[in-house]
């Protein structure tokens, strides 16, 4: 027993000799993030004193425009960089609003009187329409249709140094003055205006202004940083915010105009685009061309009173591949625009086309460099042979003096290209060209009309011109052979476009009218390294004449696995996914950095539904045409069958 009392008596002890440690004290939420101080000894802003000094000055709303649009009114000052807008809304008893009503009714009667006594009409006329409307809003309130709320809005702007913050200050003014709202600086009453602009409730200064219902509805900030543009079409919902968002494909806050829709069959990505091909022509008169090998946009050009263009072996279109035009470019240095006959560039792209020929649907390993340039020199032989040159009066005739008009010469064909092939192949001593010579004349017979061959659609002088102004036209490559003349023909189609199509445009984009191009199931030409190039090519040069290349494409892999045509990727500012396979979505994931949840989405979404990405924003978006719109964009053969019946 006395063992275990020692025990306990050292136990204590040692307890006692033990140091005593002090709980170090908490932080509150409220501290953690309060700056050092605050300097309000200014009489026009505060000093926000913490490793950084900020300075802060607040205004309030002084005057307001008789009439606003709808949300407009406050946006600017709601996305104006580093700023806090608060808004105090009280509503006024109903009792309150009557009696000031006829207060006022009673004032600008007895003003009206005065007025028509001095005979002074404009006023009497302008009081007498004041006296209708208030009469007007008491009668709503009586009858409970309408409400009088009183308002105070107050913003403080921050920047981190005097002369910052008198800048923003003065733009802010600016651009608040462009919607007839006056703001004021809270001079004198910073320290009040800045409490009243922070999470706390209360309303230091009271300066307020009288709203009704609707005029108060303005007020709420029915925006947010998300994707859209101030002008444009309305494309689709946003599905996380339910705003409609607006799209303008030509928009300066946009680095080109160039965009990418990829989708799995059926999810709606040839709908899309004729919702947006229509509502862009009737609202923003954008003239749009399709290139489609599906047939599926020629609804669209019947219902826009566009033109129809039919390719095919018994038609008896003919698009020829040499055809050239002049094209205006404005001079960098006297800012002057010019005419020019860029006759080097068409040869390359021609060459180019007839080298996709040569190889054929078998992608032959027997053209190489040395065919190329045979090819080329002939080209360029036949242009010569033409007399044209890069004298933009050399595509023309020379004049007889009759004539009003200048009348353009007949431009070389495949088949006159391949008569010149066939001479220079005699003509040829170089036992190193022989085989070359001898091969091209092989498989390029299939080209030409007067030997008979089976895609001679391009062999000729073409018999269509695109004519200026039309809303939408519609090149119909669908009757085409599939594997290789349906690819063939987008190629040179392109090249063909972008003479008589694109290079009309002006660089001067006062003058340029907006243009877009649309390349359906784009994935058709990824096999061919000299179309996928004119491809890029068109990609990089489209937003220098205001034309907008639009891609469309069900096969994204087949982009991801050829380095070269992601540059068509990367030209592209807008991209819209719709819902994906399975098998693509890693790919999409990988290049374009989409989130888990993103991928997730594009996997399960519906038909319509997507993801939206123009620039670094990204939205959910839901398209839905109109029952009008479904009439020429439905694609679902059961679906058109279902509507006739009704």
């Amino acid at each position: 027993m006395k063992k275990r009392q020692k025990e306990v008596q050292m136990q204590e002890q040692f307890k006692e000799q033990e140091p005593e440690y002090k709980i170090l004290k908490k932080h509150t939420l409220k501290e953690m993030i309060a700056p050092a101080g605050i300097d309000a000894s200014h009489l026009d802003y505060l000093g926000i004193i913490s490793n950084t000094t900020r300075y802060a000055r607040s205004f309030y709303v002084s005057s307001l425009p008789r009439m606003c649009t709808f949300p407009e009114l406050f946006r600017d000052m709601y996305l104006f960089g580093d700023i806090n807008t608060s808004v105090y809304i009280n509503p006024i008893p109903e009792e309150r609003s009557q009696n000031e009503l006829n207060r006022v009714i009673n004032e600008i009667e007895t003003e009206r009187i005065v007025a028509e006594d001095r005979g002074n009409i404009n006023r009497e006329s302008s009081l007498s329409q004041k006296r209708f409307d208030a009469e007007a809003l008491r009668d709503q309130i009586a009858s409970g249709f309408n409400k009088l709320y009183e308002a105070s809005i107050i913003s403080t702007i921050f920047a981190y140094n005097l002369q910052s913050l008198d800048a923003y200050t003065q733009l802010l003014s600016s651009e608040m003055s462009k919607n007839l709202i006056g703001i004021k600086s809270a001079w004198a009453m910073q320290e009040e205006a800045f409490q009243s602009n922070v999470p706390l409730m209360k309303n230091s200064i009271k300066r307020t202004h009288t709203f009704d219902r609707r005029s108060m509805a303005t007020v709420f900030p029915f925006t947010t940083s998300e994707i859209g543009h101030l002008t444009g079409i309305p494309l689709g919902v946003n599905k996380q915010t339910g705003v409609p968002i607006l799209f303008d494909n030509f928009s300066r806050e946009l680095t080109n105009y160039n965009m990418v829709i990829f989708a799995k069959s059926g999810a709606g990505k040839s709908v899309t685009m004729k919702t947006l091909i229509s509502r862009s022509c009737v609202l923003m008169n954008v003239e749009s061309l399709a290139l489609d090998a599906e047939g599926e946009y020629r609804a669209v050009a019947e219902a826009l009173g566009g033109i129809n263009v039919v390719l095919s072996p018994s038609s008896k279109t003919i698009i020829n591949l040499f055809d050239i035009e002049t094209e205006t470019v404005k001079d960098e240095i006297t800012g002057k625009e010019r005419t020019v006959l860029n006759v080097e560039n068409k040869i390359e792209d021609v060459t180019q086309a007839l080298v996709t020929m040569a190889k054929g649907s078998t992608r032959s390993t027997e053209v190489n460099e040395l065919t190329k340039q045979i090819i080329a020199e002939a080209v360029a032989d036949e242009y010569t042979r033409c007399g044209i040159t890069y004298d933009p009066n050399s595509l023309y005739k020379e004049s007889t003096g009759h004539l009003l008009y200048k009348e353009k010469k007949e431009m070389p064909t495949i088949g006159s290209w391949y008569k010149a092939l066939q001479k220079k192949a005699e003509q040829n001593v170089d036992e190193n060209y022989r085989f070359q010579y001898s091969y091209l004349l092989k498989v390029m017979k299939q080209y030409v009309r007067e030997l008979n061959g089976q895609m001679a659609y391009f062999d000729g002088q073409s018999t269509f011109e695109l004519l200026e102004g039309v809303p939408f036209i519609n090149l119909d490559i669908s009757q085409l052979e599939e594997r290789f003349a349906r690819p063939l023909a987008q190629q040179i189609l392109l090249s063909w476009i972008w003479e008589k199509f694109v290079k009309k445009n002006s660089e001067d984009r006062k003058k340029a009218t907006q243009k877009r191009v649309i390349v359906d199931e784009a994935w058709m030409l990824l096999p061919f390294p000299e179309a996928v190039d004119f491809l890029n090519k068109m990609a990089r040069r489209a937003r220098k004449r205001n034309v907008s290349l639009a891609i469309i494409s069900q096969r994204f892999q087949d982009f991801y696995e050829k380095p070269e045509a992601q540059a068509v990727l990367t030209s592209s500012d807008t991209k819209l996914f719709l819902a994906q396979d399975k098998s693509e979505i890693q790919y999409l994931k990988q290049v374009f950095k989409l989130s888990e949840g993103e991928a997730n989405f594009l996997v399960t979404c519906t038909i319509g539904e997507g993801l939206f990405k123009v620039g670094a924003d990204t939205a959910i978006i839901q398209i839905t045409p109109t029952k009008k719109e479904f009439e020429f964009v439905e694609t679902n053969l059961n679906k058109i069958a279902e509507n006739n019946k009704i």
